[in-house]
């Protein structure tokens, strides 16, 4: 099925402040990328929304991170978990938020989305622990949480344009699937440059399918292999069958021999079911 013109047209003049950013998320992107972000200043963002604080404390208290005390307070987890984690926590928390439809064909796909880009992100994160890239642990994590950010938007414009009966346009699973591989990554680039998301970020999206790019650039390195990797692990939206060759060029200049990518493997698999279940939508 092809995406016709008008389609393309419709959906590239979508409104650009199509809610794909929680507005709490929107500010922790933008704080996490300042150096001089105070800790004071991401407990009051956090405490601002007592729904999003509720679930960052749920996620703390799970099995993944549990300690010997629960946390009750948004400040007892930045004790336990650190600034950066706990800011990673909410992140994810307030952007399941978003990816979700009442209409059952886009709420099925965005739940999917959400699978993959946590999966990305958790797995991003563990390979830059992994391979000593400590400096970019963070940006690994958000990189891999926000680089299909254009497929939300693709969704949430979609949607809006499906609900008037005047356009024509009957969604389908595999139209969204060849919107998807068309359009993102230009449609994620603008996003991110009309939020203003830190460049690290925006360089990831416009550059995670490239058939080139700059081997030194880690960050799109990484998600390039998680966002392969997770269609081993039936957490990819891409049609498109497995293989190794997806991600050797990646697994080489990461330098990860074959018990970590078996490693990385069962990491994603296993960080999207603890984490991702239960989450999305609420």
């Amino acid at each position: 099925m092809a995406i016709s013109a008008d389609i393309r047209q419709a959906l590239a003049a979508s409104p650009i402040d199509l809610p794909v950013f929680h507005p709490v998320a929107l500010k922790l992107t933008i704080m996490l990328s300042d150096p001089y972000s105070d800790l004071e200043d991401i407990v009051k963002l956090l405490n601002r929304d007592q729904a999003l604080v509720a679930n960052v404390l749920k996620m703390a208290n799970s099995s993944a991170y549990m300690g010997l005390v629960n946390v009750e307070t948004i400040r007892d987890a930045v004790v336990r978990l650190g600034a950066k984690q706990t800011s990673m926590l909410a992140m994810a928390v307030s952007q399941a938020s978003l990816h979700v439809s009442e209409n059952r064909l886009f709420n099925g796909v965005m739940k999917e989305l959400w699978q993959h880009s946590l999966a990305c992100g958790l797995g991003g994160w563990w390979v830059a622990q992994q391979t000593g890239r400590q400096s970019i642990v963070d940006q690994a994590y958000l990189a891999g949480l926000l680089h299909d950010i254009g497929k939300l938007y693709l969704l949430k414009a979609l949607e809006r344009l499906s609900q008037n009966k005047e356009n024509g346009i009957v969604p389908e699973r595999q139209l969204l699937l060849e919107i998807f591989a068309e359009m993102h990554v230009e449609q994620g680039c603008r996003i991110m440059e009309h939020w203003n998301i830190p460049p690290v970020y925006r360089l990831v999206v416009e550059r995670h399918h490239a058939e080139q790019y700059n081997p030194v650039d880690s960050l799109t390195t990484i998600v390039r292999l998680v966002n392969g990797l997770s269609r081993k692990v039936n957490l990819s939206l891409n049609p498109k069958p497995f293989t190794a060759e997806n991600i050797a060029l990646e697994v080489g200049l990461l330098d990860l021999d074959e018990s970590q990518c078996d490693k990385l493997e069962s990491v994603i698999r296993g960080y999207s079911e603890v984490h991702g279940h239960g989450h999305v939508g609420h």
